[in-house]
This record gives C-alpha cells, structure tokens and sequence, in this order.
C-alpha cells in the first residue's frame, strides 16, 4: 500500500506543517541535512496554500498535528515520550497536546454498543447520557444499568476509527521510508522503528478488549494499596469496541480549589501519587504511562482514582532491579556504585572508563543536591542522566525513557498539589524498600528457593531432555558415541543438582 494516495497524503501533511510554520521546527529537530530539507519543500511548497489553518493559538507543531486529525494527534502525544529522538524542545511542545474533539453523535455511538453487544441500549441501560468525554481514539458516556442500576462509564470506539488510523499509519511508513532513503544519516533515529512503536501502541488502543485486560491486571495488581482505588471492568458489557467500567467519582486532582473545598489534604495528596507511581513501576513493573490530571480524581474518601488504561508501561524484574540500584546510588550519593551499575548492567560499553563516567555523573548528580530540597527534581535528573550515558554509548532503552516521561508527568502532578513538596524524602523509602526485598539477601534466599523449586519439577526430566536433543544433532554418531553421551549426561546432570541442593543449604543456614 506504498501508491499515489500516500504521496498525496505525504504532499497535504508536508503543506500543513508548511502553513502552520511547522515544517523548519520539525526539520530541525530531527536534524534533518540539507538534501531533505530541499526536497520536502520543494514537494509542498506548490501546495502550501491548500493545507490546514489549525489553532493559531498553538504553537506549530501541536497546531499542525491537531489540524490533521486523531492519528497524528496521538503520534504526537507519542512522540512526546520519546526526547531521544525528537528532542527535549519538540518533546515539551507535543506534551501540551490534548486529544479532545468534537464529539460523534449518540446514535452512533448506540448503533456500535448494540452491535458490539448484542442487544438494545435501552435493554443494557435505563439511562444513557451524550459523551462525557470525547478524544480522538473514542469517547465515554456515563450510564446506569438496567438490572443493578449501578452507574457506569461505557467507552466508544470513534465509528471507522480503525480504517483511518490504519491509513495514516500506512502513510507514516511510507514518510519514514523517504526519510531513510533521502538521509542515510537519519537512520540512527529508526524512523521505521518509531511508527511500528506508535503502530503497536495505537492497535492496542484500537481494541477495548486489550485496555480492559490491562486495567484487569493494573488492579489486581494494586488491590492492597492504600489511598489507591480503581474502577472495575464490566466484562459481560465489554468487547472490542465497547468498554464499561464502573463511574469513578470524585474531584478531578487538577481541580485544587475544589480538593480544598472538599477538605483534602493536597500535601498528602502529593507524596501518595508519586509513591504509588514509583511502587508501581518498581514493585509491579507494570505502570499507569499517561497519568496526568484528566485520568486522576481524588474520591470523597481521600482515594486517588486512575483510569484510561490506553497506555501502560512494562519493565521486566532486571531492569527494575537496575533503575532501582541507580536511584539508591543517586539517593546516597555514591556515583562509583551508579558507573558500576551501568556497567554490569551492559548499559555502557565495556571499553569506557567506569571512574570517568562515575565523575561524569558526579557533575551530574551534586548540582541538583546543592538545590533546595524544594527545588530537587527526579524527572531534571533523569533526564541529565540520559544525557551522560547516551555520551558514553548507551543505547537507547524505549521502556526506561518511557518511564523517564511519566515520571515527569507524575513529578508535576505532586507539585501542582504541593510546590514545596521534597521530592528525595517522598521518593527514599519506596526505593528503600524495593531494595531491601529485591536486591537484598531477603531477595537472594527467594531465587534460589524459585531455582530449587525448577530443579525439583524438572530436574528428574532434564538428562532426557538434553540427551534428546544432543541425540537429535548427531544423528551420523555410531551406537557406542551415544553410550558416551549419556553416561556423560547422567553424571552431570546429577552433579549440577546436588550442587545446587548444597549452595541452597549453604545459603538458608548461613
């Protein structure tokens, strides 16, 4: 699907940019030579009166992006996550976009509940409001069941979404391509690899069935976390266009004259929200990666309340370990253990120098500790950090800048709740905790427990299972070769189990 239709497509985005004064941003901040830049200009320039005007009120780039509809909308929403290749400025730009437009109709959105579902809206719903909510992927009515009359929030996919999305995406591969061929150079940045990251993003949101099961396992999950509520998925209302979940009510976190009048106490409010997020990444590896004020309120209990599950983050138990162990270092200061870290993490090649890159981030880390404690930012350092490894080599980490965003986004949430808020003291005794019981002895006792518990329900299988499979490589062998091997096998296989039943006891009595 590379024809016409996505030059044409290619030609009216390129004369938006160009209209909206948003072309040399972009170019610049992709670096983009000079062969490339000639070339697109040249391609809209005849073209540029014809683009869309967008809200002058915007700066460039959201303007451009908001005039040409929900895909680019959320590709720049996207984009605002990745620095590491747009930049820090373009990244701060598109974070300012907002995903609201107009809403679809309320028989449309009856047509596809009833089409997804089976059965009549007014079967389902006794009530069944106009759209709370609308941005551009779909939009949320709020309801009340039929037979509990429990009131409920029931989103729906934008009719044809799917088609359009899937469209643009075609014309974003076939821009990356011409980028790629035109400027060899800008294939650091993986211009392919960026829309497939956005093309798996947005497909998952596409599909409700997908949200709902991550806001299935975000709770369960959190289920035993104080001040920290969820609302429930309604399975038998939910597929893969409708989702329906239970009505969250509460002051929205943003609101802070109405959390005042309620009676919260918003210093409380804004340490829990940046505990939660970090015991969330660290604890459960799984992360709410877009919560900002519109998908938090704050219940009449003092509960925090998250929902649109559209966006999670994922980070697998190494790497937790990993940022956990950096984090500790910059908490106690000691930027040797955060060189080594990296180090043996493979972060950073293994030709530098560890005592040079640990001054590098000592230049780092002391700055932001000779701050008032008021003025300490996680998200500041972070992203110095980024900057000091991706100078010694580091390869960019998609889920770490990804957390490095919403740790951002959740650092300014706290603050609008409390501006003097100390952010290392709310931040020490999550991180405190994650390596006691991670990283400590505690945690090394519980893998080899884990370990002894594999060895026990395979270790009777695993000779024949090798020597199967080593039977399988050398099938040429003679019979008498094949005796060697096994009796091979045996001996060692029992060797490496007696082994580790003697380091498991060395370790539970020690």
């Amino acid at each position: 699907m590379r024809g016409p239709h996505n030059i044409w497509r290619l030609i009216r985005t390129g004369a938006t940019f160009e209209r909206t004064g948003a072309m040399g941003v972009v170019l610049d901040a992709f670096d983009a030579p000079k062969m490339v830049r000639i070339a697109f200009r040249t391609l809209v320039w005849p073209f540029k009166w014809t683009g869309i005007e967008g809200d002058p009120s915007m700066p460039p780039a959201p303007r451009a992006l908001t005039a040409l509809g929900p895909a680019y909308i959320k590709f720049g929403q996207i984009l605002s996550t990745r620095p590491d290749v747009v930049g820090e400025d373009l990244a701060n730009q598109l974070r300012v976009l907002q995903d609201k437009l107009p809403p679809f109709g309320i028989e449309q959105a009856e047509r596809q509940i009833e089409a997804e579902l089976g059965a009549p809206v007014s079967e389902i719903f006794s009530e069944f409001s106009a759209p709370v909510a609308a941005a551009s992927i779909a939009q949320v009515h709020k309801a009340r069941r039929a037979d509990t009359g429990e009131t409920v929030a029931v989103k729906v996919l934008r009719p044809g979404i799917e088609r359009a999305f899937r469209t643009d995406i075609d014309a974003f591969y076939f821009a990356a391509d011409m980028i790629e061929t035109l400027s060899p150079a800008s294939r650091r940045l993986r211009p392919r690899d960026v829309i497939a990251h956005f093309e798996s993003v947005v497909m998952g949101e596409l599909d409700l069935r997908l949200e709902s099961a991550a806001a299935s396992e975000y709770a369960a999950n959190t289920a035993d976390d104080d001040g920290f509520e969820l609302p429930s998925v309604v399975w038998g209302l939910s597929g893969r266009r409708v989702m329906t979940m239970s009505w969250a009510e509460g002051a929205p976190l943003g609101d802070n004259a109405a959390l005042d009048a309620a009676g919260h106490d918003r210093e409380l409010l804004s340490e829990r929200v940046l505990q939660l997020f970090l015991n969330h990444a660290l604890r459960d590896g799984f992360f709410h990666a877009d919560m900002h004020q519109g998908n938090l309120k704050v219940a009449p209990n003092g509960n925090i309340i998250a929902y649109d599950f559209g966006i999670m983050g994922h980070i697998d138990e190494y790497t937790r370990r990993v940022y956990a162990e950096i984090l500790y270092g910059f908490i106690r200061r000691d930027y040797k253990r955060v060189a080594e870290v990296h180090f043996e993490a493979g972060y950073v090649p293994a030709d530098r120098d560890v005592d040079e890159f640990a001054r590098a981030l000592r230049a780092v880390g002391e700055p932001i500790f000779g701050m008032d404690a008021t003025r300490i930012s996680m998200a500041r350092l972070l992203s110095y950090l980024f900057e000091v490894t991706e100078r010694f080599g580091m390869q960019t980490r998609t889920e770490l800048i990804l957390l490095q965003r919403t740790m951002v986004v959740v650092e300014g949430v706290a603050r609008s709740l409390n501006p003097r808020m100390n952010i290392w003291n709310t931040a020490k005794p999550v991180v405190e905790d994650y390596i006691k019981t991670s990283i400590g002895p505690r945690a090394a006792l519980r893998d080899l427990v884990q370990t002894a518990q594999v060895l026990g329900r395979f270790g009777p299988r695993l000779p024949g299972l090798v020597e199967a499979a080593l039977i399988r490589q050398s099938e040429g062998e003679t019979g008498t070769s094949r005796k060697h091997w096994r009796t091979r096998l045996g001996w060692g296989s029992a060797g490496a189990a007696i082994g580790a039943a003697i380091v498991l006891v060395w370790h539970v009595l020690a």
